[in-house]
């Protein structure tokens, strides 16, 4: 298992920049993290430019800074780099608003 600590951002609207939240920690057990593994392997050979992962909330044990949860829906993007190398994020809607809340990005080959 891995338990990650990753900058959060807000994003109201399409229009707005996106704006620090703080930290948002959660863990990637052993399921999600083949999920994540097979989701870059599936970007390599499709060609697809990013796939989401549904997570499951029970084992994620999301904490989000005050004000930000809790979350309509929560899923992990996973996209290729340059050097096609899988990277995920954290995504999901504030359930009050709607406002889109995300993290940095984090190399799937960095999941121990």
């Amino acid at each position: 298992m891995s338990t990650l600590t990753i900058e959060g951002w807000c994003k109201r609207d399409a229009a707005q920049k996106s704006t620090p939240v703080g930290d948002i920690h959660f863990d990637i057990q052993g399921p999600t993290h083949r999920l994540l593994e097979q989701a870059e392997e599936y970007l390599q050979q499709s060609h697809e430019t990013e796939t989401m992962v549904d997570v499951d909330m029970d084992t994620l044990n999301l904490v989000l800074p005050e004000g930000y949860a809790p979350l309509a829906d929560c899923r992990l993007r996973v996209y290729l780099s340059q050097e096609q190398r899988g990277q995920f994020h954290l995504v999901g809607h504030r359930a009050s608003d709607g406002s889109l809340i995300y993290s940095n990005a984090v190399l799937i080959a960095q999941l121990s």
